[in-house]
């Protein structure tokens, strides 16, 4: 059998010192690149999970036009719009009927969009116009409707709108609210419930001094309207901090 030798005759080592030290600094880089690409991996993977939402519920001084708003972090449902001081509008995500911002334990009920009844959305900017859609009712849409109002849901009456109405294959729901002021929503009813989204009703209402408030929910909710109209008010209420407006001004700066 042939052996290495070396130039005195002794045998050389199959495998150097330095090759020995090279090997174990490789597998010790790798062992701690994998351990790097786990825990990289886990935390982007969480990120990707919660897709831009958040389950911190810290309150967010937020000022639009002349209102103060305290909203929790985790209703918020843009990251960039999660931040104290003067926006021009600010997106909200809640689950319905709850009225809660967004929570691991519920996430399922935030990425489903085959359950669009699971969430409302808001958004709230500075009023531009002087009446809400309640108040366009008697002088505008009421112009529009067609001749053959239909029943509707829960009390409410279905008015199909005239072909050169320019609101396309919209239609309005109207009602009467408890306190007697009239309710008007806009929908694009889908041909199978089966088929609703997030935004196929919108109605669009005033509170605050001059705050202008859209909310769109799946027209599987239209039998809940009026509880539906008497949560988001009572949840913009408790939202709209009369006093500090000045602090929160001034951090804004």
């Amino acid at each position: 059998m042939a052996v290495a030798t070396t130039g005195n005759g002794d045998h050389a080592p199959l495998l150097s010192n330095r090759l020995l030290t090279r090997l174990t600094i490789g597998v010790a880089f790798l062992a701690g690149l994998t351990v790097t690409i786990s825990i990289a991996g886990r935390a982007l993977g969480e990120r990707i999970a919660l897709a831009g939402h958040t389950e911190n519920a810290e309150p967010i001084d937020i000022v639009i036009g002349q209102d103060l708003l305290r909203l929790p972090a985790n209703a918020i449902r843009f990251e960039d719009q999660r931040r104290t001081g003067r926006a021009e509008r600010v997106d909200l995500y809640l689950t319905w009927p709850e009225m809660n911002g967004y929570s691991n334990a519920e996430r399922i009920r935030f990425n489903d969009a085959t359950r669009p009844e699971n969430l409302i959305f808001l958004n709230l900017s500075q009023s531009t116009m002087s009446r809400d859609m309640s108040g366009r009712l008697g002088p505008i849409y009421s112009h529009l409707f067609g001749d053959r109002p239909e029943p509707g849901p829960a009390g409410l009456t279905r008015q199909s709108l005239k072909d050169n109405s320019g609101y396309g294959g919209e239609v309005f729901f109207t009602g009467t609210l408890p306190d007697g002021s009239d309710y008007a929503v806009r929908c694009m009813m889908p041909a199978d419930s089966s088929q609703s989204t997030g935004a196929d009703c919108q109605r669009d209402i005033h509170v605050g001094r001059d705050l202008s408030v859209l909310y769109r929910f799946s027209s599987r909710l239209l039998p809940q309207w009026q509880a539906m109209e008497a949560r988001v008010r009572d949840y913009l209420a408790g939202s709209l901090a009369e006093n500090g407006r000045s602090s929160a001004a001034t951090r804004s700066r």
